[in-house]
């Protein structure tokens, strides 16, 4: 309409038109924090002495912004920078520019991770005294037989998606107590939990953090390694199995005394088994909501059990013996049944009575005499953070399935993804809000180009009080 043409110009003009209207708020956003955090120094500062012809910054920027807020291929973000969004100093983009610029970023890898590591923290005066760490793993739509001979990254392997049946990849992702991702790993996928931590340890060791907490899951609580974490001063907070036979364990848990509430459904019971050398400091935490809750869940699997069993009376001989073996090596039910010498299966009492024991209950094992029971026991429970971290890597990200089949691009994927994760985790805790939430709000803000004989005009929208 002419009037709405005249408020921008303040003339009419035949020839004015509107070219396009691109998303503006989220890559504004983004490029923003990037600045903020001195990460476009970093890069033009480590590509220096490379004398290249395209804007490497901008690129790595360009796909990092992609992670977060359109995760898509290589090939189709050349069609989303030109046409979709507005990135900053980055008009459009090629496929090849963009695989070339992932190659040089994995080069320079180790001492960006480094300088990120201290910008970040200088910027948000990250507190690194408890760094926690876990692992996922991350497949690839590719069967198994297609990988090629040799190959050393895509392997099967213990599957944390629950894809057994697809080659992966496993990721270990070190995090601050705010949340904030600090470093990334990539394995092969048939990498056990339990075989990393002195990389891990070794990698962050050169960083000079000082006095380090390591916290971690039960799937890391093998004496060597907790070894490797005390070295050079550090000390630990991992989970203990319970079920893991070892005398120590079954002391702690047995050892009477009153728990000590701390928080609401927090409460906490500190045990020291042995002397010496050998002194263990454990601290057991039950959950009373918690403990209910897989009480009922228990009630109603029995419920349905004997319903089962009921069941298995009116069948004739081979279906009988063919539904008992489904239920004694059921993955819920088994456990709850034991099998009399006439093949009759019961409900096992003892089995119940053993699992009640548990309800609620975790125990947590550290190195540290200076914290406080109930310093162990939230430096544990923050261990969640980290599982949101890997979240919002897997599902907001799409960080899978991936598609990349040279092992160098996998690499570089997952350091893309780490920095878009870093971005997102740091505007989450600024504003209180989830990423998905602020991304929306900020995708709302958006770009108008139009162009005349005189010039071309760009113009956004109003921005609203959330923006």
């Amino acid at each position: 309409q002419a009037w709405e043409i005249e408020t921008l110009t303040g003339e009419v003009s035949d020839d004015f038109q509107f070219q396009s209207s691109k998303r503006l708020g989220g890559a504004w956003l983004l490029d923003q924090l990037w600045r903020q955090l001195g990460l476009g120094e970093i890069l033009h500062s480590l590509f220096a002495s490379r004398h290249h012809q395209i804007p490497l910054e901008r690129l790595i920027f360009a796909m990092v912004a992609n992670r977060a807020l359109h995760p898509s291929s290589k090939l189709a973000m050349e069609e989303w920078v030109e046409k979709d969004v507005h990135i900053p100093h980055l008009p459009q983009v090629a496929s090849h520019q963009l695989y070339r610029a992932m190659d040089e970023l994995l080069a320079v890898q180790p001492e960006l991770e480094r300088q990120v590591f201290h910008a970040v923290a200088d910027l948000l005066n990250l507190e690194v005294d408890l760094i926690y760490f876990d692992t996922t793993s991350s497949y690839f739509e590719v069967d198994p037989s297609e990988t090629p001979e040799g190959e050393s990254l895509r392997k099967q392997g213990f599957s944390k998606d629950k894809r057994p049946d697809l080659v992966q990849i496993v990721i270990g992702l070190a995090v601050t107590r705010e949340g904030v991702p600090i470093r990334a790993w990539v394995w092969p996928g048939n990498t056990m939990d339990m075989t990393v931590i002195k990389q891990v340890k070794q990698d962050l060791i050169g960083w000079k953090l000082g006095r380090v907490i390591s916290v971690m899951d039960r799937g890391f609580s093998s004496e060597e390694n907790l070894r490797i974490l005390q070295q050079a001063g550090g000390h630990y907070i991992v989970g203990e199995k319970m079920r893991s036979g070892k005398a120590a364990v079954e002391e702690a848990l047995n050892r009477r005394g009153r728990y000590q509430q701390v928080r609401e459904n927090l409460h906490i019971k500190e045990i020291i088994v042995g002397d010496g050398e050998a002194r263990q400091r454990y601290v057991l935490v039950y959950n009373p909501s918690e403990a209910e809750r897989q009480r009922k869940e228990r009630e109603k699997l029995l419920e349905s059990l004997k319903e089962e069993l009921e069941g298995l009376r009116q069948l004739p001989n081979e279906a009988h013996h063919k539904a008992t073996c489904r239920l004694r090596s059921h993955p819920s039910y088994g456990k709850y049944l034991r099998q009399l010498k006439d093949g009759t299966l019961r409900i096992d009492k003892q089995a119940v009575r053993e699992a009640e024991k548990y309800d609620g209950k975790y125990l947590i094992r550290t190195s540290d005499d200076t914290l406080s029971a109930e310093d162990v026991a939230l430096g544990y429970k923050q261990l969640v953070d980290i599982e949101q971290a890997f979240r919002t890597l897997k599902s907001t990200l799409e960080l899978r399935p991936m598609y990349h089949r040279l092992e160098d691009r996998i690499r570089a994927h997952v350091l893309l993804s780490w920095l878009a994760l870093l971005l997102v985790r740091i505007v989450e805790i600024r504003t209180h809000e989830s990423w998905p939430k602020v991304r929306d709000e900020c995708e709302r803000l958006m770009l108008g180009h139009f162009s005349s004989k005189n010039g071309d005009l760009y113009q956004r929208t109003e921005l609203t009080a959330k923006q």
